[in-house]
């Protein structure tokens, strides 16, 4: 049974909340990594432009300064976004993490993108899962010796809820690993924004896009779902296809996340302050479905989202809330008391636990530790 520490959000004038957080990784254990003269990759949510649901970089901060005292190098990281966003490629993803707060003088520490400037810089980890052979994750992420991953934990519109797994697995993915991970989905062109300049054509190593009468299209029986073609429209009129399961969906997130973690030390913490409804790659966020609960570590992420969904169900909905709205139109329902059901009933965010559990990422089962 693995450990979950927890701590709620209440502070004095003896211990402020930032202080909470290093209290909770020190009685964690996360001294007993070892970082001398290591580099330590701190995974992060930056938070897309317009969001303001993103942890706050105080958080950030916290860890990075941890690291830094323990004689380690941290720096902040994430890879770009499948969508079309202010996160596509590396110069927008640095603006937007400088713009919501996530600079080197705020934070101590440098943000490095892991997937490089246009989400093609990936490293080819084999795990030979179920789903995945072979994972294509971000090669900074790869890169660190150590590998921490911070969680603003909150709703998720396909996953159920975004918590440590989401942030390791689907966050960690190189642009082609993201895809991957969405059943194969393969991307489409919006003829309107399309102006055939041929710039998809030419980043394709095997010819899939074809232009005709000035328009774009892809060959879906050629693309392998590379993603390169996103990175490089000057439109944006290339999108990803989001076809297949909820529950592939799940497995492959898992066996992502099983590929960044295996054979190096790994630490996991997770927020629960904020809880929108949606993931923080919308570029807005709606009131939260319930109240804000606490802190979390633990080293197996797994047992952290069980213990952060758990925590999460026994709260009350508030009322103006999607949750508080799909509460009152379905109260049958709402008797099961899974709050992230509710919110987004085409989810099941179980079977993403239930995968990671049979390979052995860490155990549903938990002790719940409050300090």
């Amino acid at each position: 049974m693995s450990k979950v520490y927890f701590t709620d959000f209440r502070a004095d004038m003896s211990e402020n909340l930032l202080q909470k957080l290093h209290r909770l990784m020190k009685t964690t254990g996360f001294e007993e990594i070892d970082f001398t003269d290591k580099y330590a990759a701190i995974k992060i949510h930056f938070g897309e432009y317009g969001n303001l649901a993103f942890l706050r970089p105080n958080y950030a901060k916290v860890v990075a300064d941890y690291v830094k005292e323990l004689g380690g190098k941290a720096f902040l990281t994430d890879c770009n976004t499948l969508y079309v966003g202010s996160r596509k490629n590396a110069l927008d993803h640095l603006d937007t993490a400088y713009v919501n707060g996530f600079s080197p003088l705020q934070t101590g520490c440098h943000v490095i993108i892991a997937d490089g400037l246009k989400g093609t810089d990936e490293t080819l980890v084999p795990i030979n899962g179920e789903y995945v052979k072979e994972a294509k994750i971000g090669h900074a992420i790869m890169d660190a010796d150590i590998f921490i991953s911070l969680t603003h934990f909150k709703g998720h519109e396909m996953a159920g809820f975004g918590g440590a797994i989401k942030n390791i697995g689907m966050g960690s993915g190189s642009r082609a690993g993201k895809m991957e991970q969405h059943c194969d989905g393969k991307p489409n062109v919006n003829p309107e924004k399309c102006i055939g300049c041929g710039a998809c054509d030419r980043i394709c190593a095997h010819g899939a896009p074809k232009i005709e009468n000035r328009k774009a299209t892809i060959d879906h029986d050629i693309c392998v779902g590379c993603g390169r073609c996103l990175a490089v429209c000057p439109k944006d009129a290339i999108t990803a296809g989001f076809d297949g399961s909820i529950a592939r969906l799940n497995y492959r997130m898992a066996e992502y996340s099983l590929a960044v973690c295996k054979d190096r030390p790994c630490f996991h913490i997770s927020l629960i302050c904020d809880v929108s409804p949606n993931c923080d790659c919308h570029g807005e966020n709606d009131v939260p479905i319930i109240p804000d609960i606490g802190m979390l570590a633990s080293f197996d992420p797994v047992a952290l989202d069980q213990a952060c969904a758990d925590l999460c169900n026994r709260m009350p909905a508030i009322d103006d809330s999607v949750l508080g709205e799909n509460i009152h139109e379905h109260p049958e329902e709402a008797a099961h008391h899974d709050h992230f059901h509710m919110t987004h009933p085409d989810t099941e965010w179980e079977s993403c636990l239930e995968h990671a559990e049979k390979i052995g990422l860490g155990s549903r089962e938990y002790e719940l530790v409050r300090i």
